[in-house]
């Protein structure tokens, strides 16, 4: 398996993923970027892991050239030290990026299956990043690449409907080639705990939002929203602890001050897992403020589903994917709209029954048809249509 944006085993669905193929009798080897402490090798609960430096983040077109090529050489002498070393006969690529498919290319000739695995669509990804003002240029680049990705898997895996038509609109890809792989929660790791008695002190109403704070993860609407809340409603019987990082988190800190939050907000940074399930379990009402556009109306968002895990109520815009994922879980606000976001989670503020009959909504699903144990046999269907060779130990390079 190829990793580029994330560390291993940090990366929840890649590390799901490789353990379920790992169960399944596959040899497994993850080829990912080193986090901070983490060996250059290890066994990590049976998957081999090779890491290399990870590159500096890219912005521009060269800061994009520069961070995606320093990662594919990475990669590319990493994936020579491995069939040398253990032999593999597929090639799995996690995007972003989709670059990927490069190193794909090459092993093609020499019988090596190729599956990829299509997180985000990356061009629509991109502009979310840049509100729509990105590089025309990098644009087209992610989609080619995109392109080649699709067309030249054996087997491409989709994480919900949407990117499924988007890969047979965009790429012509047939739809006997497309499985729908899931981002199920893992139900063991997500059980409710006792609530922060700290946390439970700051305000009669919790408020929680998880996940990534990049430019293009609605933060700057959920603050809005929350200012909203406080001096347009009047609201002050509430506290938000905001658990996450990303390339937007320092200038969130100064829109908070700018508008007059800081006795209501609190952003925890990165935390430990124990932590994290701690604060939302204390949390009355879990937030998702993903903007409509082409991107997020298209994407599942693992936050939804780890909240409804926990029996959270949640307030979100409304948004297709967000729909089939939560449906009664949520109260869906007219999108971008952080006014009605406000009024929305005030409105489940005042209303306990609601909160409490949602939530077991929302956690009744994830059990019956959205936990990653759903996903497994999709995922080791997928692998089957690849007919890797029996005569000798299937291996998989992720």
């Amino acid at each position: 398996m190829l990793l580029e944006n994330n560390p291993y085993p940090q990366d929840s669905r890649v590390r799901r993923e490789a353990q379920a193929l790992t169960q399944a009798g596959h040899r497994v080897s993850v080829i990912a970027q080193r986090g901070r402490n983490q060996p250059w090798q290890e066994v990590v609960d049976g998957v081999r892991v090779y890491r290399f430096p990870a590159p500096p983040d890219g912005n521009g077109f060269l800061g994009y050239l520069l961070e995606y090529g320093q990662a594919l050489l990475s990669m590319l002498v990493l994936s020579l030290w491995a069939l040398v070393r253990e032999g593999f006969d597929v090639i799995h690529a996690h995007n972003p990026p989709d670059v990927m498919v490069l190193i794909a290319a090459l092993y093609k000739p020499l019988g090596k299956r190729f599956v990829f695995d299509h997180h985000d669509l990356s061009p629509e990804m991109y502009y979310a990043r840049f509100q729509g003002e990105g590089n025309r240029l990098v644009y087209q680049a992610l989609a080619f690449f995109e392109k080649l990705s699709c067309r030249l898997a054996d087997r491409i895996i989709a994480t919900n409907q949407s990117y499924k038509a988007m890969e047979m609109a965009r790429s012509g890809v047939p739809e006997e080639r497309i499985t729908i792989v899931r981002n199920g929660p893992d139900l063991e790791r997500l059980q409710p705990v006792p609530p922060d008695p700290e946390l439970r002190a700051k305000a009669p109403i919790i408020l929680g939002y998880v996940g990534d704070m990049g430019f293009h993860d609605g933060l700057d609407y959920l603050l809005r929203a929350l200012h909203r809340l406080r001096y347009d409603l009047g609201r002050t019987d509430f506290y938000a602890v905001l658990i996450g990082k990303g390339d937007a988190w320092e200038g969130l800190q100064g829109l908070r001050s700018e508008l007059e939050l800081e006795e209501h907000v609190w952003f925890t940074g990165r935390i430990s897992d124990e932590d994290l399930v701690r604060y939302l379990s204390t949390a009355d009402i879990c937030l998702d403020p993903d903007p409509k556009n082409p991107f997020t109306d298209r994407s599942t968002m693992i936050k939804m589903t780890e909240y409804m895990a926990l029996s959270k109520p949640i307030v979100a815009f409304d948004l297709t994917e967000h729909r089939f994922t939560a449906q009664e879980a949520a109260l869906y606000a007219q999108p971008n709209d952080e006014l009605d976001f406000a009024r929305k989670i005030a409105q489940l503020m005042d209303d306990p029954e609601a909160r409490a009959r949602m939530g077991a909504f929302g956690r009744r699903r994830i059990e019956t048809e959205l936990a990653w144990r759903y996903s497994v046999p999709k995922l080791l269907q997928a692998y089957d249509t690849l007919a890797v060779p029996s005569s000798r130990e299937k291996v998989a390079l992720s």
